[in-house]
């Protein structure tokens, strides 16, 4: 059985670097993505703006009402401040984020900007009303859907640190991707779940390229597919239920890592994924679904609390394995509420991972086990608390061995 330990020690971060959960998913800001250079321009170009989604995990539907998106040239600007651009949308709109995988975009609109350089951008979301279908709600696998309590920040807009250059008679083409798997944290057993919203916001380089095509078998249905560097997610999406079909769009430029992972079945690692602005890249064929061996699933109990109890802005656990020469993976990472007296419950595979390399026109992946540490069920565990600022960061990581540790679900874990 694993030890209880308290998460005690702090991470000093810069300013920026404190605010990234992940390095492509930050808590209520983005990754910075920029697309031009510095200076000052003068006339008039455009801003258009599309909403996308990773995959949740647990729901039917993630629902946010859009009202405007707002940018300024100021990353220090406040609401009431002048110089504000807005994009507002003619009538608020309801949307499923789960609708939004796969490729999949909801255009937002487009505005004429004065040409220069941008670096706040804001989201701005309907409050919740006393009738009808709340604006912003959740409808859990199984529940009834209940609303969504929203942080304060909602009316002045989620705000967001950007790098954006509008250029005189161009149009910056842009992509939000609200991840509603990290940004719904249940509250304990109260049936209620908080809206702690973790953005990011990607380039729209072209129509033809910036994606990754491919297939899996109906055996790895609700697995997690995402493109990773250096053991951080890029994209993420989920394959279709019937056709198995996934794709990860916008992707940068760039040569990835395919990660395939799901409690039922071994975990799948793609090496040497290359990502062009020109054409898809296409992972297998239709007629070859990518296929690997069935792992037990072992359910892992994890509460994350700190001593003294404090006050959090968010917090998330982080599942990592590590390959062969040293390569780190992500299998998983939750918001989990601290100090709750539920666990938030991982299943993980008891199944050592597999791996291949990429194939331009191969029609089939064939995988071979991974000779590195990470044997069947070998993980590290790391929880992440960010209290208020100007408060450091906490974290702690844990090692966690299934094999070595029978039953199911496993000992609760505390960290």
């Amino acid at each position: 059985m694993v030890a209880a330990l308290t998460v005690k020690e702090s991470l000093m971060l810069t300013p920026l670097r404190r605010l990234l959960p992940a390095a492509a998913a930050v808590l209520l800001g983005t990754v910075l993505a920029s697309c031009g250079g510095g200076g000052t321009a003068v006339g008039t170009g455009s801003l258009r703006l599309a909403l996308t989604d990773a995959p949740a995990c647990g729901y039917d539907h993630v629902f946010v009402t859009v009202d405007r998106v707002r940018v300024h040239r100021s990353a220090d600007a406040a609401e009431a401040d002048g110089g504000w651009v807005d994009l507002v949308l003619p009538t608020p709109r309801r949307i499923d984020l789960l609708t939004l995988t796969n490729g999949v975009l909801e255009e937002l609109g487009q505005t004429p900007l004065p040409a220069g350089r941008y670096t706040q951008m804001r989201l701005v979301l309907a409050a919740n009303g006393g009738s009808g279908p709340a604006a912003n709600a959740v409808h859990p696998s199984g529940a009834d859907e209940v609303a969504l309590d929203t942080p304060s920040a909602t009316a002045s807009g989620l705000k967001m640190q950007v790098d954006i250059e509008v250029a005189d008679g161009q149009l910056a083409d842009f992509v939000i991707d609200f991840d509603a798997c990290k940004s719904v944290v249940p509250r304990g057993a109260s049936g209620r779940f908080n809206l702690k919203p973790v953005l990011r916001v990607l380039p729209r380089l072209s129509a033809a390229g910036a994606r990754v095509v491919g297939y899996a078998d109906q055996t790895l249905a609700g697995a997690s597919v995402s493109l990773q560097l250096d053991g951080q997610p890029v994209a993420a999406t989920v394959p279709d239920p019937t056709s198995g079909r996934f794709e990860l769009y916008p992707v940068p430029v760039g040569t990835y890592r395919l990660v395939i992972a799901g409690g039922g079945f071994a975990t799948g690692v793609i090496e040497g994924v290359p990502v062009s602005a020109d054409a898809h890249t296409v992972v297998n064929a239709s007629a070859s679904p990518i296929t690997l061996p069935a792992g037990a699933a072992r359910r892992l109990p994890v509460a994350v609390s700190t001593a003294p109890a404090q006050a959090v802005d968010a917090a998330f656990v982080r599942v990592t394995q590590t390959l062969a020469g040293g390569k780190l993976i992500e299998i998983a990472e939750r918001p989990v509420e601290v100090n709750s007296p539920v666990p938030l419950e991982l299943a993980l595979a008891a199944a050592v991972p597999q791996v291949a390399t990429y194939s331009a026109g191969a029609g089939a992946v064939v995988f071979s086990p991974d000779a590195g540490p990470a044997t069947a069920g070998v993980y590290a565990v790391t929880a992440r608390v960010l209290p208020p600022a100007p408060a450091p960061a906490l974290a702690k990581t844990v090692g966690v061995d299934l094999a070595a540790t029978p039953g199911d679900p496993m000992p609760l874990l505390t960290i």
